[in-house]
């Protein structure tokens, strides 16, 4: 396990539950802050997370991933079904693939509450 950090986030800025039609573009939408906060910790557009929470990976490492990959080639993601259309992570590099499994840094979140319902 490369380690993990729980947080609790509640992200308030109006006093009350106003109507989007009439404060849009008036108040800040919670989840554009939300999502500025998460920007903070991991890039939306490529995964990496913020230097601070990266360590630099070692020499052994780097050969294991070259032996793993090799011996699980596309087994390694084709495992895992995503829908049709969908591409893996590193899905055109094993090696980095594997590295980001099972060394590199990265963010997922398990959970939201508090979402109203449609």
């Amino acid at each position: 396990m490369r380690g993990i950090v729980i947080l609790d986030v509640t992200v308030q800025l109006g006093n009350a539950g106003y109507h989007s039609g009439e404060v849009g573009g008036v108040v800040p939408e919670t989840f554009r802050i939300m999502r500025q906060l998460l920007d903070r910790l991991d890039n939306s557009a490529t995964g990496e997370c913020m230097e601070e929470l990266v360590a630099e990976c070692p020499a052994y490492k780097e050969e294991e991933a070259e032996k793993m990959a090799a011996l699980a080639g596309e087994t390694l993601y084709t495992k895992y079904a995503v829908v049709e259309g969908g591409k893996y992570v590193s899905q055109d590099d094993l090696k980095q693939m594997y590295l980001g499994n099972t060394w590199r840094a990265n963010m997922s979140i398990t959970g939201a509450d508090g979402l109203p319902p449609i």
